[in-house]
């Protein structure tokens, strides 16, 4: 087996600001393992609140022993000895599992869309993201969104109402809204999310701070718009005590670890009875590829890396009438990929 990464600097079209933060790119490791003939690519979003580094993400792969990584393909074994390596450092682990899957699919001739059982007739519109910000970049920013059905609109400040006036000045489309823990007084919360609710709100992600369960699940059992734990559900293992306390949960490859565990979260939501979101961090066609082949499983989607960055260097997916347009290519489907992209390999 052959390993070669590459670090990249997303560039952002706008600068991407939420409750806590802005920024205006994100750090990246690219992979790419070749398995005897076979290339797969993953990616590593390293979103700087996660934690993760070019230096963290190097020092991991430095760790792995790949020559316990044999054909055919163990994905929950293989999770569980990434995980015995270092505590954490999902994205540089779901960097691995999607190159893996890319293989693996390569390998069976078959889409990992079709390995999973998505049914591509129920892939749900993806959504894209508006960050934090004043109303004449907001406008701004609407312009790109010309080609989506749903708008995500981050809050959490003490501009949510005239964001959302802003928004609505423009386009009449759903609306999905993240707080990204941003309110903390929960009758201010419940009275704006019924507000929210009038104004075509159709669900929310992580209204109050991820470790408030109680404050979460007051809100949950009033809301009339589910609301789903986002920072709150990391790993499969942080579920169960979620169960109750959300209408649902969102997803990302990002912090599951990749398609595998990420696959696990939406079946042991289902079993739950609760909905899924799957999302994103920013990322390149590669990550969010990988998630679209999970997305038909989901009640919605917001996948919309390609198309917030300047400088994604793949193709960007097919996509028509607000959703992904999945091709019957094997693995992950991913193209536009340039030979001068990997550099340096080591086995």
């Amino acid at each position: 087996m052959k390993i070669s990464c590459k670090q990249f600097e997303l560039e952002l079209k706008h600068p991407f600001s939420i409750s806590k933060f802005t920024r205006t790119s994100t750090p990246l490791m690219l992979l790419k393992i070749q398995y005897e003939d076979v290339v797969g690519y993953g990616e590593a979003s390293m979103v700087p609140y996660m934690g993760e580094s070019y230096e963290s993400a190097n020092a991991f792969l430095k760790l792995v022993d790949w020559n316990k990584i044999q054909y055919p393909f163990n994905f929950g074994e293989i999770i569980s000895y990434l995980d015995s390596l270092a505590p954490g450092q999902p994205a540089i682990k779901a960097a691995i599992d999607i190159a893996l899957n890319d293989v693996n699919g390569k390998i069976l001739n078959k889409p990992c869309y079709e390995i999973y059982g998505a049914d591509l007739a129920k892939m749900p519109v993806t959504s894209y993201t508006i960050g934090i910000d004043t109303p004449e970049v907001i406008r701004e920013k609407l312009k790109d969104a010309e080609a989506f059905k749903v708008i995500k609109v981050k809050l959490g400040r003490d501009n949510d109402k005239e964001i959302i006036d802003t928004i609505r000045t423009m386009t009449d489309v759903p609306l999905y809204v993240d707080a990204n823990q941003g309110w903390t007084d929960k009758i201010e919360a419940i009275d704006l999310i019924y507000w929210l609710h009038d104004k075509g709100v159709v669900l929310i992600e992580q209204p109050m701070d991820k470790h408030n369960l109680d404050g979460n699940a007051w809100l949950t059992e009033r809301s009339p718009i589910p609301l789903l734990a986002d920072e709150a559900v990391q790993r499969l293992a942080d579920m169960d005590m979620l169960k109750g306390a959300y209408h649902g949960i969102n997803v990302k490859l990002m912090k599951s670890c990749g398609m595998y565990e990420g696959h696990q979260m939406i079946l042991k939501a289902r079993s739950f009875g609760m909905k899924v979101l799957i999302g994103c961090m920013s990322e390149t066609s590669c990550a969010t590829l990988a998630a679209a082949a999970l997305a038909p499983l989901c009640n919605w989607a917001d996948l919309d890396g390609p198309w917030l960055t300047k400088n994604n260097p793949f193709a960007n997916p097919a996509f028509e009438e607000g959703k992904y347009i999945l091709k019957n290519l094997p693995g992950l489907g991913l193209e536009g990929v340039s030979p001068d992209l990997f550099p340096y390999t080591t086995s």
